[in-house]
Protein backbone atom coordinates (compact mmCIF):
# COMPACT_ATOMS: atom_id res chain seq x y z
CA UNK A 1 0.00 0.00 0.00
CA UNK A 2 1.04 3.61 -0.36
CA UNK A 3 0.72 6.96 1.33
CA UNK A 4 -1.75 8.02 -1.35
CA UNK A 5 -4.19 5.51 0.15
CA UNK A 6 -4.28 7.25 3.55
CA UNK A 7 -7.51 9.01 4.38
CA UNK A 8 -7.44 12.66 5.41
CA UNK A 9 -7.79 11.64 9.06
CA UNK A 10 -4.99 9.05 8.82
CA UNK A 11 -2.70 11.62 7.19
CA UNK A 12 -3.40 14.15 9.96
CA UNK A 13 -2.85 11.50 12.64
CA UNK A 14 0.46 10.43 11.11
CA UNK A 15 1.63 14.04 10.85
CA UNK A 16 0.63 14.71 14.47
CA UNK A 17 2.48 11.62 15.68
CA UNK A 18 5.58 12.51 13.65
CA UNK A 19 5.64 15.99 15.20
CA UNK A 20 5.23 14.65 18.73
CA UNK A 21 7.61 12.84 21.04
CA UNK A 22 5.91 9.59 21.96
CA UNK A 23 9.23 7.96 22.75
CA UNK A 24 9.94 10.14 25.77
CA UNK A 25 6.28 10.80 26.58
CA UNK A 26 4.28 7.54 26.43
CA UNK A 27 1.43 7.29 23.96
CA UNK A 28 -2.08 7.96 25.24
CA UNK A 29 -5.00 7.00 23.04
CA UNK A 30 -7.37 9.05 25.18
CA UNK A 31 -5.22 12.18 24.72
CA UNK A 32 -5.08 11.56 20.98
CA UNK A 33 -8.85 11.18 20.87
CA UNK A 34 -9.26 14.46 22.75
CA UNK A 35 -6.83 16.23 20.42
CA UNK A 36 -8.73 15.08 17.34
CA UNK A 37 -12.19 15.29 18.93
CA UNK A 38 -12.98 11.68 18.04
CA UNK A 39 -13.54 8.53 20.06
CA UNK A 40 -10.71 6.15 20.92
CA UNK A 41 -11.96 3.56 18.42
CA UNK A 42 -11.30 6.05 15.60
CA UNK A 43 -7.72 6.50 16.84
CA UNK A 44 -7.13 2.74 17.03
CA UNK A 45 -8.56 2.28 13.53
CA UNK A 46 -6.36 5.11 12.26
CA UNK A 47 -3.23 3.59 13.79
CA UNK A 48 -4.07 0.19 12.34
CA UNK A 49 -4.60 1.70 8.89
CA UNK A 50 -1.36 3.68 9.05
CA UNK A 51 0.66 0.60 10.03
CA UNK A 52 -0.87 -1.32 7.12
CA UNK A 53 -0.64 1.41 4.49
CA UNK A 54 2.72 3.03 5.29
CA UNK A 55 4.41 0.53 7.57
CA UNK A 56 7.86 1.98 6.87
CA UNK A 57 6.77 5.35 8.30
CA UNK A 58 5.69 4.21 11.77
CA UNK A 59 7.04 2.10 14.59
CA UNK A 60 4.95 1.12 17.61
CA UNK A 61 6.65 -0.63 20.50
CA UNK A 62 6.27 -1.36 24.21
CA UNK A 63 8.87 -0.16 26.73
CA UNK A 64 8.84 0.36 30.50
CA UNK A 65 5.17 -0.55 30.71
CA UNK A 66 4.08 2.01 28.11
CA UNK A 67 3.33 2.17 24.40
CA UNK A 68 5.83 4.24 22.39
CA UNK A 69 5.29 5.46 18.83
CA UNK A 70 7.75 6.93 16.38
CA UNK A 71 6.65 8.13 12.93
CA UNK A 72 7.99 9.90 9.88
CA UNK A 73 5.66 12.20 8.00
CA UNK A 74 4.96 11.33 4.38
Amino acid sequence: MAASELTEFETKLLKWISQSDFEEIPWSTSRAAEAFKVNEKKIYEGLAAITAKVKDNIQIYYEDGEIRIVADDI
